[in-house]
This record gives structure tokens, sequence and C-alpha cells, in this order.
């Protein structure tokens, strides 16, 4: 490669780490307008990772957020105090805790959803309908590759082809870790 000259994946991820930082504005924003007390975004985060492992233990969370054992206990006591997660015991080990979300804690994701989704929605909307369209197909292959490294899967993501954007329900577009 040529001194000066960037990789396609380089340009990607110089553009991801700007559009996360933008994302992080109108989130940030989306967050001030909530009416109850909102939670911090490793809290969100949290609750994010222990909703995608439902049924997780404290160490496969910790691994989701790159996080230390105590710090993620300590992450979940807070969460389970304010009413927002479940500890249940494994019914495969006596030893193991499992991770679920509670009533309480899934309404809220579906509130910090719908706060950021109308914080997207001028964005989107100055979109071209094509540019939308690359958009979608492109984040959903994003979403694909990054659960993969989240869920810690080891099958090379590249060779799963995305789904298709009509077949989703909706994207879920989570705060930068």
């Amino acid at each position: 490669m040529r001194p000066g000259s960037t990789s396609p994946s380089q340009k990607a991820a110089d553009t991801a780490a700007e559009v996360s930082g933008l994302l992080g504005v109108l989130f940030g924003r989306a967050q001030a307008k909530a009416p109850a007390g909102p939670v911090s975004a490793s809290q969100t985060r949290a609750l994010v990772a222990i909703e995608r492992l439902e049924g997780g233990n404290l160490r496969a969370l910790g691994q989701a957020l790159g996080s230390s054992a105590p710090a993620t206990s300590r992450l979940c006591d807070r969460l389970e105090a304010a009413g927002l997660i479940e500890r249940r015991l494994s019914t495969t080990s006596r030893r193991e805790l499992e991770l679920y979300l509670s009533r309480q804690g899934r309404a809220l994701l579906d509130e910090v959803r719908r706060r950021e989704m109308h914080e997207l929605q001028p964005v989107l909307g100055a979109m071209a309908p094509e540019a939308l369209e690359h958009l979608a197909k492109g984040l959903i292959a994003f979403r694909e590759a990054a659960a993969g490294a989240v869920d810690g899967a080891t099958e090379d993501v590249r060779r799963t082809a995305p789904r298709d954007p009509v077949d989703e329900p909706r994207l879920r577009i989570a705060r930068p870790a």
C-alpha cells in the first residue's frame, strides 16, 4: 500500500468512529429529554447486552462489555436495585446466576429506543431514498458482524449473508461501547 493511502476497512472504521460520535451527540440529546431519571450510558449498554444474552451469566456480560468481574457485578447490583434486571438461579448449575431484563428494564429500553429514533428521524428524513436503502443494508451487515464480535462468535461473519432489510421489523441502534 502506498504511503498516505488507506484500506477500505480503515476508511470504514474512520467513518464509523465519526458516526459513532455524532450518534453519541444525538442520543445524548435524547437522554437529556428523558422525563424520568435517565440511566447512564454504561447502564444502557449493560441492559442492551443483557437483552442480547438473555439468561447469560455475569462472566458472559463482562466479556460482552469488556469489563472486569467486580465492575460487572457492581453494575448489575445497581441495575437490580433499580428494578431493571433480575438475577435468577440457573437451572443447570446451583452456583450460577442468570441475568434477565425485568419488565421495567424492557420498558426502559423501549423508551430509550423511542427517544433515540425520534432524534434520528430528522437526520434520516434528510437523506435520499437510495442513500437510505444503502445505509440500511450496510447497517444490517455491520450489526451482524458486530453481534458476532460482541457475542463471541467464532464463525467468519463475512461468509454469512446479511438479512434482507425488508425482513427486518426495525433497525436497533445501540449506543457505542
